[in-house]
C-alpha cells in the first residue's frame, strides 16, 4: 500500500487520500495520481477529474492539467461500478416507425439518451432494450448500443437507432458523411439579422469549463447551421428553423449564442438576462425568462433506409411547452 492506496480493496465507492511531496510538486495533478495509482490508466484518472471526483485542498478540481503543489492534500474517489451492459427499464416514448432494422421515435425532452457518469440509468437506451428486446444489446458497442446520433437531455424530437449491425454502420456513415436531413425548430433571443443565413465557426470544448462547448480558432471541428427565421416577436425573440451542415456538440446553441442571440431557457449558454428581453411585453417576457430548458426542437428527420433504399422523411410538433410559450410570445403581438 502506497499513500493510503490498496488495489485489493472491493469494487464500491471508494475515496483515495495522498499528500503531495515536495519531490512530486509541480506535476500534472493527472500524472501524479497515474504515477501513485499504478492500477488506474491516465484516460481514467482524466474522465474522474472531469467529472467531479477529485478534491484538492477539500476543492473540486475538474482541470487534469492542474498543479500538484507541496502539502497539498488530494483526494479521489471512484464510483461504484456500473454494469458494462445497460438493461432494459420501461421508459415512455413515441414511436413513430419500426421495423426489423431500425425504429424511429419522438423523445421526450428530460430523457438521457444512453448511459454516462451521472446518469447510469432511466435513459433512452434503457427504454430501447426493453422496447426491443435482448437483440440491441450489443449493436453499435456495450454502453451505447443501437445509438448512431444523439439529442441533448432536454431537446425534443425525431431520433432514429439500429436495430441491427447492418443498419448501425450504414446510418453511422450517412451521418459521417452528412447525407442526413435534419431540421430543428428554436425559440431565440433577439432577431436574427440576416433574417436567414448562415452561422458558422469551428466548434470544440471550453477551456474554461468542460461542460461547455465553444467557437474556438484551434483545436476545434467546422460546423456550418443555416437558420431561417419563421416569425419574429418584436425586436425580443424569433422563432427560427436550423438546418445542420455537421453535427458537432451543442451546434445550434453555440452557434447562436456566438452570434448574439442565445436560445431561449438554455441552462449553458444563457447566463445573464438578456437585454433583447427588455422590449417584450412583460408576460412573454416572463413565460420566456422562466422557459425551463433550451427551446429546441428535433422537428424533421429524412434518411434513406439501409436495406430497402427507400426514402424516409418524419415530422413531429413541438412538444406543448414549446408551443405554450409561442401562444405567450404571440398574446400581445395580434
Amino acid at each position: 500500500m502506497q499513500n493510503g492506496y490498496d488495489p485489493s480493496l472491493p469494487v464500491k465507492e471508494t475515496s483515495f487520500s495522498f499528500t503531495v511531496t515536495p519531490e512530486q510538486a509541480g506535476e500534472r495533478i493527472d500524472r501524479f495520481l497515474v504515477a501513485i495509482m499504478e492500477t488506474l490508466s491516465r484516460s481514467r484518472i482524466k474522465s474522474l477529474i472531469e467529472e467531479g471526483h477529485l478534491k484538492c485542498d477539500g476543492v473540486c478540481i475538474r482541470e487534469p492539467a492542474a498543479i500538484a503543489r507541496a502539502g497539498m492534500k488530494v483526494e479521489l474517489t471512484i464510483p461504484p461500478a456500473a454494469p458494462a451492459v445497460p438493461q432494459g427499464e420501461d421508459i415512455s416514448f413515441i414511436v413513430l416507425y419500426e421495423d426489423d432494422d431500425l425504429i424511429v421515435l419522438d423523445k421526450p425532452a428530460g430523457l438521457v439518451v444512453h448511459p454516462a457518469p451521472g446518469n447510469e440509468t432511466g435513459t433512452l437506451v434503457n427504454g430501447l432494450i426493453a422496447h426491443c428486446g435482448e437483440s440491441l444489446k450489443g449493436i453499435g458497442g456495450e454502453r451505447r448500443p443501437g445509438i448512431v446520433h444523439r439529442l441533448d437531455k432536454d431537446t425534443s424530437g425525431v431520433m432514429v437507432a439500429a436495430k441491427t449491425e447492418m443498419a448501425h454502420q450504414a446510418l453511422s456513415e450517412d451521418f459521417a458523411a452528412r447525407r442526413i436531413d435534419r431540421t430543428y425548430l428554436a425559440f431565440c433571443w433577439g432577431l436574427p439579422n440576416p433574417a436567414e443565413g448562415d452561422f458558422e465557426g469551428a466548434i470544440g470544448r471550453d477551456k474554461r469549463d468542460r461542460k461547455r462547448m465553444a467557437l474556438t480558432p484551434k483545436g476545434g471541428k467546422w460546423a456550418l447551421t443555416h437558420y431561417r427565421t419563421l416569425q419574429a416577436f418584436g425586436t425580443g425573440a424569433a422563432l427560427v428553423a436550423c438546418k445542420l451542415a455537421t453535427g458537432r456538440t451543442h451546434q445550434i446553441r453555440v452557434h447562436f449564442s456566438a452570434n448574439g442571440h442565445p436560445l431561449i431557457g438554455d441552462p449553458l449558454y444563457l447566463r445573464r438576462i438578456p437585454a433583447a428581453s427588455r422590449v417584450l411585453p412583460s408576460a412573454a417576457r416572463a413565460a420566456a425568462l422562466d422557459f425551463p430548458r433550451q427551446a429546441l426542437h428535433a422537428a424533421r428527420l429524412g434518411f434513406i433506409h439501409p436495406r430497402t433504399g427507400e426514402k424516409l422523411l418524419f415530422e413531429t410538433p413541438m412538444p406543448e411547452d414549446m408551443q405554450a410559450l409561442e401562444r405567450s410570445l404571440k398574446a400581445d403581438q395580434e
